[in-house]
């Protein structure tokens, strides 16, 4: 996890540009380096480093001598450098698992290197010999990436938005600043002026339903064929090992986030179990929060000392959650309802891990509601002799599940970087492996529905029996991080709505749409978060181009504890 940010043709001097590098110092806490391109007029490189791998050769641009006029700055993991090095006999002079990005492009182009990555990235390239300037962002979007382009080619780049939006140019408009495509790469020309002109539109590399190019290069043993239950239970076990495995590339210590449920559970212990295996120096730090009667919490308490990892309970109070809500907002560049709750207790805790803990690499279980059809709503498409008339089929819920993957980078995959970001962390998500969504995707419809009146079964499924976390974590019901944070009897999101009750009139709500047409905010609490972004990023509500809501069902609020199929714990 680094910042990075760059600039193609400046309409103003460097030095004045610069600042707004600064604005994203968090992502990068331990160097800076600010780097002018010889020979092309007004471009530059700013790079925030945190060093995970190769601590002395790993500072950006990265620049080897073989390769004198490639430029890169990238911000990501590629966790199967090693392997391309052996495969394509790559002289490599540095540790840094970037460095394959260099040899990849020289010997294959853009499209290829991209492809063959096993990783999640952002990447600027520049290729002096040839002016040329690439853009590549992961399949998912797990790591940021916005770009910002005037009518006269005056390019900018950056991890965040926010170290674009205060940048001098000579238009009378602002440009528009967009988050890069997950999955595509962008070509530019670069003139001697360093204004760019794209030569080749956004391309994709990659799409989650496919098997990602680097698969043949893979490390791992030949999956077995077939759809029969035993033979699908084994792959998908053996791809999510073989995805945390490969993700405790790091010289930094690791540990997890662990909020007690499925998700996050099946990461820890496999985390635990592997870490152990390769003889770790250490043990797994895991971290809950919640106020201290909260679901989570116990849940959370019980898999760890299951586990038996390091672990840290964050206790807080709706107080303080609501103090925090403007800094999330800030941070998060989003006004999206759910994204905004569920923000506060992951940007809580990883202000607790960066102040009381040496972990600095954090898993988490993003993706996998997205992935395995684990959100309640998911129970309309459920099997035929469970679901009403007018239910969505299998095939529909299939198809929303790619929607739902597709718009991570909008949603839960912006929430957990830039609240973990924030603090300086490096996230790691293992349910987003290429391999396992891959084949995930790949399995016949009818199988990924709930089942039984379960979410997410076939995923469960997999693993029983295994005592890898307790049967009764394993069976859990779905419960949304922002609602399981706080007691059964009252959510977090009610205490939210109480609070802004009060902070915005009727009047104002009356006329909401009249003041912001563009996803308009049907609630006060979701006006509030509008008010406080447009007083950070004003007229940038186009950065999210819909609200996340449940479907097929009759939902004004995204949590799960409003909707007509939730049903609490004690209920089942």
């Amino acid at each position: 996890m680094c910042g990075i940010w760059a600039l193609f043709g400046s309409d103003e001097c460097l030095s004045v540009q610069c600042t707004s590098a600064m604005k994203i110092a968090h992502r990068g806490p331990d160097a800076f380096r600010f780097e002018n391109v010889n020979g092309f007029t007004n471009c530059c490189f700013g790079f925030h480093r945190l060093a995970i791998v190769d601590q002395l050769y790993g500072m950006q641009p990265l620049r080897i001598k073989k390769f004198p006029f490639l430029w890169l700055c990238y911000n990501g993991e590629i966790y199967n450098h090693e392997t391309l090095k052996k495969q394509f006999e790559f002289d490599y002079q540095t540790k840094v698992d970037g460095e394959v990005l260099l040899h990849l492009y020289d010997r294959f182009g853009i499209q290829k290197m991209a492809s063959l990555l096993d990783g999640v990235f952002a990447f600027v390239l520049l290729d002096t010999a040839n002016r040329k300037v690439c853009l590549g962002r992961d399949t998912y979007g797990v790591r940021p990436l916005f770009k910002f382009l005037t009518d006269d080619g005056f390019l900018a780049v950056c991890s965040e938005a926010k170290g674009l939006k205060d940048l001098t140019h000579a238009m009378d408009t602002p440009p528009e600043i967009i988050p890069f495509l997950p999955g595509h790469f962008e070509v530019f020309d670069l003139k001697p002026t360093g204004k760019v002109q794209s030569s080749l539109q956004m391309q994709p590399f990659h799409c989650c339903t496919k098997e990602p190019s680097h698969a043949v290069y893979d490390t791992l043993e030949t999956l077995p064929t077939g759809f029969d239950e035993e033979t699908v239970k084994g792959n998908i076990r053996k791809l999510f090992e073989s995805a945390v495995r490969k993700r405790l590339m790091a010289h930094r210590r690791i540990g997890c986030l662990l909020s007690g449920g499925l998700d996050s559970s099946l990461v820890a212990a496999t985390l635990v179990k592997l870490a152990k295996e390769e003889k770790l120096l250490y043990p797994i730090q895991t971290f809950s929060i919640g106020s201290e009667d909260s679901p989570d919490v116990l849940a959370a308490r019980k898999v760890a000392a299951h586990i038996g990892s390091e672990h840290h309970e964050v206790n807080f109070t709706p107080e303080e959650g609501i103090q925090a809500v403007e800094e999330v907002i800030f941070h998060l560049e989003t006004y999206d309802i759910t994204t905004v709750r569920a923000s506060v207790g992951m940007y809580l805790i990883s202000k607790y891990i960066r102040e009381k803990s040496d972990s600095v690499v954090i898993f988490s279980g993003e993706g996998s509601d997205e992935l395995t059809q684990g959100y309640i709503y998911f129970h309309k498409a459920s099997p035929p002799e469970t679901r009403d008339a007018n239910a969505p089929t299998p095939k529909a819920a299939a198809e929303d599940s790619v929607r739902l993957m597709k718009e991570l980078y909008l949603f839960d995959v912006l929430r957990a970087d830039r609240t973990t970001a924030a603090h300086g962390l490096e996230l790691r998500v293992p349910f987003l492996d290429h391999r396992f969504t891959a084949y995930y995707l790949s399995l016949p419809e009818e199988m990924r529905t709930p089942k039984d009146g379960v979410e997410k079964h076939l995923l469960r499924d997999s693993f029983k029996g295994l005592n890898l976390i307790p049967d009764e974590i394993l069976w859990r019901r779905k419960e949304a991080f922002s609602d399981g944070m706080m007691s059964v009897k009252k959510s977090w999101y009610t205490y939210l709505q109480d609070h802004l009750e009060s902070t915005v009139n009727d009047d104002q709500m009356e006329k909401a749409r009249k003041t912001f047409p563009h996803n308009p905010p049907s609630s006060k609490e979701a006006y509030y978060y509008r008010q406080v972004f447009e007083k950070h990023y004003p007229g940038r509500a186009y950065w999210l181009s819909h609200y996340w809501m449940p479907r097929w069902i009759d939902a004004t609020d995204p949590s799960a504890r409003t909707l007509s199929i939730y049903k609490p714990e004690k209920d089942q």
